[in-house]
């Protein structure tokens, strides 16, 4: 049965809107995780699981019954079978895509936003390439590996609303779940701090990156500036930033030690990355946030 004029021309114009933001997000990531990635081994290991891995020889200690008897008698050797280890971990990723991370202070830096897609992108290739399961946080749906896990969690991505809200999305987790989380979190403390316990409640395992522009964190703008807030908070003219540049840095310290506060009570991890540096560097700093259980599995 043939789709209707209307309806195919939506989801033609629905495709159209993806494929124009999807090449160069995907080009950018897929860049910045292959120079990462130089260097990473692969976390392929024995263990329990039903996939075949190799052969080895008999050594003394070994269960009897690990003995695969139709490849021993091929040499003169005992021979056992090891199964490739299958304790994937489940990796939910998010990104924030609300509107505060459009803010960019020059044109020559990329958005917030742009750079914590790019960023969380990269993640979740490496996570696919280590052979974990992922998903993005906030749609309800299992981690799945490989590329079509790769593919659904774009989809996913690219499918948020830039309105989006700010805060970590609610979903219903598993024990321990492990998670990912780049925004800028420039959230009302109270806010943050009830999710976070919300999502201590299950154990999750929280990784947290905050993606800041470099005029966020110092305010070095001179002279009168009209400052508009992004999420619809107005307008407010400055006659001279100056006299309020370290009022503001107080502050704005003192929000970042409340989040490194709450992570550190939850036992959690958390980083900060500046638009001015490299992708590269964010996604490393990503990376080595989830290395201690990575370098288990070498």
């Amino acid at each position: 049965m043939s789709m209707d004029a209307p309806l195919l021309g939506r989801l033609r114009g629905e495709a159209e809107g993806l494929g124009a933001r999807l090449p160069g997000l995907l080009v950018e990531a897929e860049r910045v995780a292959t120079t990462v990635s130089q260097g990473v081994h692969g976390r392929r290991r024995t263990g329990v699981g039903e996939t075949f891995w190799q052969y080895r020889q008999y050594q003394q200690g070994d269960p009897a019954g690990s003995i695969d008897w139709r490849q021993s008698a091929r040499s003169r050797h005992l021979f056992v079978r090891e199964q490739e280890w299958e304790a994937a971990e489940s990796v939910w990723l998010w990104p924030d895509q609300s509107s505060s991370m459009d803010y960019r202070s020059t044109t020559t830096r990329p958005t917030k936003r742009n750079r914590a897609m790019v960023l969380t992108l990269a993640m979740a290739g490496l996570l696919v390439r280590a052979g974990e399961r992922i998903a993005a946080l906030g749609a309800g749906e299992r981690p799945r590996g490989g590329q079509y896990g790769f593919n659904v969690v774009v989809q996913r991505f690219l499918e948020g609303s830039v309105d989006a809200a700010s805060v970590v999305p609610e979903q219903n987790l598993p024990r321990h779940a492990r998670l990912v989380l780049v925004s800028d979190f420039l959230e009302p403390p109270d806010a943050l701090a009830r999710r976070f316990a919300e999502l201590n409640a299950v154990g999750a395992q929280v990784s947290l990156l905050v993606v800041a522009d470099p005029a966020e964190e110092a305010l070095d703008f001179k002279g009168r500036v009209l400052f508009e807030g992004l999420e619809g908070e107005g307008r407010t003219l400055i006659g001279n930033v100056g006299g309020i540049r370290e009022r503001y840095r107080e502050l704005y310290r003192a929000h970042r030690a409340h989040l490194a506060d709450l992570v550190r009570k939850h036992g959690w991890q958390l980083a900060t990355h500046r638009t001015d540096k490299s992708a590269e560097s964010g996604l490393l700093t990503l990376y080595q946030m989830l290395a201690p259980r990575a370098a288990g599995r070498h």
